[in-house]
């Protein structure tokens, strides 16, 4: 299975207020957020991180949190994600921009939302985080950050309605 996600923003307290997620403490919501990660990826799954994954002090706090995360990770690079995260050793790969076909349906991946992109006219979809659920999507878009997805990562078939 391919999962895609975005926005976690573990160890950040001001996801707490900004988004007000349901959480009294940022260990609260760390915690719930990776048993939610584990309850929906498996181990031999792979999943797309679109961005914001953490506010991580040194690349050792990041590879200790990737380690406590199922699945081969892969890391699309967002505006909040300092170096400590994108040079952890944790990530199958890291870009800020990707292109990636999945069955019969080619997909555009980055942290932000694009107004048009690669092979829109051809039906591509185009993935992204960023606006933590508050910008509406253009058609064949979706925001895969975990405000707008119960607070896990998500299938494409959950995306498309199947």
């Amino acid at each position: 299975m391919i999962y895609f996600t975005s926005d976690t923003h573990f160890g950040d307290r001001r996801v707490l207020q900004i988004d007000r997620r349901p959480f009294a403490t940022t260990a609260e919501h760390d915690e719930a957020l990776i048993e939610r990660w584990n309850e929906t990826v498996s181990p031999e799954d792979e999943v797309w991180h679109l961005g914001d994954v953490m506010s991580a002090r040194s690349t050792a706090e990041a590879e200790v949190l990737l380690s406590r995360l199922n699945g081969r990770k892969h890391l699309v690079v967002g505006n909040n994600d300092p170096v400590t995260v994108s040079a952890a050793s944790g990530w199958e790969s890291v870009q800020h921009y990707a292109e990636l076909k999945l069955g019969d349906h080619f997909l555009v991946l980055c942290h932000y939302a694009f107004r048009t992109w690669n092979q829109m006219g051809k039906r591509s979809i185009n993935l992204h985080g960023h606006s933590h659920g508050r910008l509406k999507s253009l058609p064949r878009q979706f925001d895969v950050g975990v405000d707008a997805r119960s607070l896990r990562p998500v299938l494409l078939e959950e995306l498309l309605g199947r």
